[in-house]
This record gives C-alpha cells, sequence and structure tokens, in this order.
C-alpha cells in the first residue's frame, strides 16, 4: 500500500469519531500495536530531541525498504508514532523522502496537541526523514 492510500486510510478512520477524546482513545489503542524497538537498539543516540517523553526510533533497510520500531514512556506519544510508523515504515527511502504529511493537519491532529507534543511531532516526521536519507544515500552508493 502506498503512504498516499494508508494515509487516506487513516483520514478516513478519524472521521467515524465524534470527539477528540475518542481519538485520544483510538490512538491509545493504536500504541498498543507499535512494532516496539528491540531493547538493543533503546539507545540515547535513538532518542528523538525535542520530545518532552521519551521516544525511541530506529531504522532498518531490508531489500530497499525501511522498517521502523519505536518505543515511548507516555501513551499518546506511543499512539502518535504508531500513527507515523504505519504511515512510513516499509517503504522505500525515496518514497518517504516525497512524502507529504497532510494527513495530520485533515485529522486535526496537531491542533489538538499541546505545543511541546506538537514540536515533539514535528520532530519524531523529521528524524524519520533523517532515517529515510541515511538509508537512500546508503542505496546510491
Amino acid at each position: 500500500m502506498s503512504i498516499k492510500e494508508i494515509q487516506e486510510e487513516i483520514i478516513e478512520e478519524f472521521s467515524m469519531f465524534d470527539d477528540w477524546m475518542e481519538r485520544y482513545e483510538y490512538m491509545i489503542e493504536l500504541g498498543k500495536s507499535l512494532p516496539i524497538i528491540k531493547a538493543e537498539h533503546k539507545l540515547d543516540e535513538n532518542l528523538i530531541k525535542g520530545c518532552q517523553s521519551k521516544v525511541w526510533l530506529f531504522s532498518e533497510l531490508e531489500n530497499n525498504i525501511i522498517k521502523y520500531s519505536a518505543d515511548s514512556d507516555a501513551i499518546i506519544t506511543k499512539g502518535i508514532v504508531a500513527l507515523l510508523l504505519r504511515v512510513f515504515s516499509n517503504q522505500k527511502p525515496i518514497d518517504i523522502l516525497a512524502a507529504e504529511t497532510k494527513f495530520i493537519d485533515e485529522i486535526g491532529l496537531k491542533e489538538h496537541l499541546s505545543p511541546t507534543r506538537a514540536n515533539g511531532l514535528v520532530s519524531m516526521i523529521k528524524q524519520i526523514k533523517l532515517y529515510a536519507i541515511a538509508q537512500q544515500t546508503k542505496l546510491s552508493n
């Protein structure tokens, strides 16, 4: 499934909820299905800078596809990173780099987060893209 198709699927899912409490509950549920980072990758170097809570993110390239894994010490943040990994994991680095993140605005996520969580969201996306740049560079060499 393409990044765009996954984003459209998420927009559709979030449109089923009437209010943000239901959406938060859904995000908490998504966080429970997060591909958890292996203990040996839960290192300071994999911590995302700019997040209020601790978020570890790891990427590996397998058959020209990036697989991300992550974890967080906060349940809402875990849900946010689970959403992002659903969109960007198992994709080609070049597709990740070209992808827009309009779905975040369309589901109203950023406007319903505290300023520090919104900054953390931006930091997570930035790190996902940085990993994609690094993996794309490996493929080009």
